[in-house]
């Protein structure tokens, strides 16, 4: 993925034409900046104008990515927007192309659009480090997830706010919400499976959150986007339940997935982005005692009021017991940030068995000899980078057909495609950094004791820059 200028194709508005005037009409309509005109209907309008769902204003779509690409500075408000409208965009392909055969019906159509505007509606602060660095350090062993977060905040903005809907669709959008996560029903319970891999795909990995995001991501960041969705939602078609693509659209849909893994790697995983979010935990752990902040994720009532301000409070406030979070969070603004010692990739024939590497394992690392390391020195960050299936290859649980005459699916391995695509799915990328700049030195070189010990040669691309180990 270059930083070329971004391919006005891919972010062309995908009209539809099966909508009645009628429809528009009687719709609110909003311009944004990747899908065009979005336009909004009633009822998702009783859902959007709420101040649970504004909360998503509040909340930057990459966290503090910003800090290090400017212009990612959109929110999860206009992300959820983006993903309604693809949500009813595909399903009105759908009904267009297969209505009569799929039985797609209004209430099917507004279901669908619900679970994409309400699909990120308990997302937690600063992107994903809120529910998977910050939580699991102060409640070990809770299980918690925004997707489960946000079927309890469709359930509050409905009791909170007195919305008149059917009690059998918003428990189908709270089904779809959480599809592809591991809280969701078995597959074969459900009428009409193939409305739940529209917004959240736990079959595949195919849906319209991702399509909206890495457009959108690469936009903000600037980045060249050469994915297109749009020839997947004209191509799709339902066989058996199923939504299935054509044999020829492979190699787009290896893009998809590989375009997201450049975007991990090159923004959402960026050292300068890790490193900020490592000091943002370490600020958060540190006020939660005094300001109870992950106390409010038992209560919906008192969830929807945590977002990314959080920083703002502690950094204005004057209690003595935030001092220590407060100089955290000058040191960021200030760009005094933890400094980054050097990573190295896990050798391939060690993934299967790599347990993350902790501090602790970097301290006792040291030789003998020079300053001694504390483990509170030093940070370390376990990046995982794949094509959302793990070690797998995720286009193996894709269903292809051969043409619309056909009615049989069939999958497709990768080596009757190409010999160019990559023969391994998964990068795991160890990362050190050191808290105060004067130990450096001495991290880098436990680093590299680390990596002696562990797989016997130095796996790391080059050594620490001497400049950056004389910098205090």
């Amino acid at each position: 993925m270059g930083a070329s200028v971004i391919d006005e194709l891919s972010l062309a508005p995908v009209h539809n034409f099966n909508s009645s005037f009628q429809d528009l009409r009687c719709s609110k309509h909003v311009h944004d900046n990747v899908h065009g005109n979005i336009y909004l209907d009633p009822l998702s309008l009783k859902f959007i104008d709420t101040e649970q769902f504004q909360r998503l204003r509040e909340l930057k779509q990459l966290g503090v990515t910003h800090m290090v690409y400017p212009g990612a500075v959109h929110s999860r408000f206009e992300h959820s927007l983006g993903v309604y409208w693809l949500a009813r965009e595909a399903v009105e392909k759908l009904r267009y192309y297969q209505g009569a055969e799929l039985d797609i019906d209004h209430n099917d159509i507004q279901t669908v659009k619900l679970a994409g505007l309400l699909h990120d509606v308990g997302h937690g602060p600063f992107s994903h480090l809120f529910e998977r660095e910050f939580l699991p350090q102060v409640l070990s062993g809770y299980e918690w997830s925004h997707e489960l977060m946000s079927v309890k905040m469709v359930d509050h903005i409905v009791d909170e706010h007195h919305i008149d809907i059917d009690s059998g669709m918003i428990k189908r959008v709270k089904d779809m919400i959480l599809s592809s996560s591991e809280f969701t029903r078995p597959k074969g319970s459900r009428e009409k499976g193939f409305l739940y891999d529209i917004v959240a795909n736990g079959r595949n990995g195919i849906d319209v959150d991702k399509f909206d995001y890495i457009v959108r991501d690469c936009r903000a960041c600037g980045l060249g986007c050469n994915f297109q969705f749009q020839r997947l939602m004209e191509t799709m078609r339902v066989i058996d339940d199923e939504i299935c693509y054509k044999a020829k659209d492979y190699l787009t849909i290896h893009k998809l997935f590989s375009t997201r893994a450049d975007l991990y790697r090159t923004v959402y995983m960026h050292p300068k982005v890790k490193a900020i979010e490592l000091m943002l935990v370490d600020a958060l752990l540190k006020a939660n005692d005094y300001l109870e902040i992950s106390s409010h994720i038992h209560d919906p009532s008192q969830y929807w009021k945590l977002d990314d301000s959080v920083v703002k409070t502690i950094e204005t406030a004057s209690d003595q017991e935030l001092k220590e979070s407060r100089d955290l969070i000058l040191q960021i603004r200030r760009r005094n940030l933890y400094q980054f010692c050097n990573e190295y990739a896990v050798p391939k024939d060690k993934l299967e068995n790599f347990k993350d590497v902790t501090a602790k394992d970097i301290v006792c690392s040291q030789k003998n000899g020079g300053v001694m390391l504390q483990e509170d020195d030093v940070a370390v960050s376990n990046v995982r980078i794949d094509l959302t299936r793990g070690r797998n290859n995720p286009l193996e649980r894709i269903h292809f057909f051969k043409d619309y005459e056909s009615n049989d699916k069939f999958k497709i391995s990768d080596d009757r495609i190409s010999h160019l695509l990559p023969t391994s799915y998964q990068d795991m990328i160890v990362r050190v950094y050191s808290k105060k700049p004067e130990l450096v030195e001495a991290i880098s070189e436990a680093f590299e004791n680390f990596q002696l010990k562990t797989y016997g040669i130095k796996t790391q691309v080059h050594a620490t820059p001497e400049k950056k180990k004389r910098r205090i």
